[in-house]
């Protein structure tokens, strides 16, 4: 089965790629000749997932999924949730995010967070919704140097290492969008 991921972020189809069986092929953006930037305009990121998703099956009639994430830091009420990638200006720089969020935390003891992924699958003329959560904390400062956004200031829940210092594999396993990815390919694998 091929479906068309609704990103142009490399990472993400790098780290979903990696959790779908060999059955299952993404097809980028580019390989479908979108070369637009979709729309992510709504105040939800369900709302937004379902935004991008719907861009694609009604330009380019395909079967497509498309992903919203956010992180909603518990002190500063859920924010930056909807607004994470543009958190510090419209630019999407994780540097100045990460940067902008830990000034804000700096005199804040309650760390508490979680990164929330929304996944919309249209698919035969349905639209289903598919949900991942990872609860963990913002750390003090930046460490390790994988993964991307916010990894290196996220700290899961039962851990001592942040995203961006567990190997891809373990963050796909606890994260939050592994988790939202493990039910999309559940509800796939039944079709």
């Amino acid at each position: 089965m091929e479906i068309v991921f609704a990103t142009n972020n490399l990472n993400k189809i790098k780290e979903v790629q990696s959790l779908l069986p060999s059955n299952i092929t993404i097809l980028s953006l580019e390989s479908i000749g979108c070369n637009e930037e979709i729309p992510e305009t709504k105040n939800t990121i369900e709302e937004n997932a379902i935004q991008k998703a719907d861009y694609i099956k009604e330009h380019y009639g395909l079967n497509c999924f498309a992903d919203d994430t956010g992180l909603e830091v518990n002190a500063l009420n859920s924010s930056p949730g909807v607004y994470s990638a543009r958190y510090a200006g419209p630019e999407k720089c994780s540097e100045s995010n990460m940067k902008l969020l830990l000034s804000k935390l700096k005199l804040i003891s309650d760390r508490s967070a979680q990164f929330k992924t929304v996944i919309a699958l249209n698919i035969n003329g349905k639209t289903l919704i598919f949900e991942g959560i990872c609860k963990g904390e913002i750390s003090h400062e930046k460490k390790g140097k994988g993964g991307f956004g916010y990894d290196p200031i996220f700290i899961p829940n039962n851990h001592k290492k942040t995203f961006a210092e567990l190997s891809l594999s373990r963050k796909n396993e606890i994260g939050h969008r592994g988790k939202a990815v493990t039910k999309l390919v559940n509800y796939l694998n039944f079709l």
